[in-house]
């Protein structure tokens, strides 16, 4: 397996930081381009021409686009360090909860992106999400296969950083440490494995781009 790696993504993105994420715990060499959202490069386009988003996998000049679409790849691809348990009914589970956080994943980012009744709304579907995480997926276990991190924990990667970032940003406060126990304990267990320690991205950078990119949001919301 000698053919070329590489990665399109942006600093700031968890669904990119899935990507690297799962590339280093598999210790899968690779080459990764940032990308501009603002003006994206024709490798970019050319590669996802349906959605021209990140992240993008390129191996061997073939591309993989959407970063859980990524992860099944990878782990096909390379299965040392399996992301996925072996066991049937295991696997199952993982897969459920990959959906779970494809599926309501999203109210996070429209507490983010958006004002007035509709981040009211979204502020309640993720606290639905956050109750049925800490009622159902870190009950009795480290992270959410066990003892050892594997997809799920990727895939709900963005609840480590990234939504105490909106918190700050928007002034709301989701994830009480007196509500959400398990999960908070989940968090620093995540977040001191070493690869995910050394790539997520600065907290005070991320403050900074996520405030502006907000303030440009509801701008054009307003105007148009």
């Amino acid at each position: 397996m000698g053919e070329e790696v590489i990665l399109h993504g942006t600093w700031a993105s968890p669904f990119s930081c899935r990507v690297i994420w799962a590339l280093k715990l598999k210790g899968i060499p690779y080459e990764y381009i940032e990308e501009d959202l603002s003006n994206k490069s024709s490798q970019l386009l050319q590669h996802n021409p349906v959605h021209k988003k990140i992240p993008v996998l390129v191996h061997g000049g073939k591309a993989t686009c959407e970063s859980m679409i990524i992860l099944e790849y990878v782990e096909e691809m390379w299965p040392q360090n399996p992301l996925l348990p072996t066991d049937p009914c295991e696997r199952a589970d993982a897969r459920f909860w990959i959906k779970f956080a494809e599926e309501k994943g999203p109210a996070m980012w429209t507490v983010y992106r958006t004002s007035g009744e509709e981040q009211e709304k979204a502020v309640k579907d993720t606290l639905e999400m956050l109750r049925a995480i800490e009622a159902h997926g870190l009950v009795d276990k480290k992270y959410f296969g066990g003892d050892k991190i594997g997809i799920v924990d990727i895939a709900f990667g963005q609840i480590a950083q990234w939504l105490g970032v909106i918190e700050d940003i928007v002034g709301v406060k989701l994830l009480e440490a007196h509500k959400f126990p398990r999960l908070h304990a989940w968090i620093k267990n995540f977040k001191e494995v070493p690869i995910i320690k050394e790539n997520l991205p600065d907290r005070d950078e991320m403050m900074v781009f996520f405030k502006h990119f907000r303030e440009m949001l509801l701008t054009s919301s307003r105007d148009s």
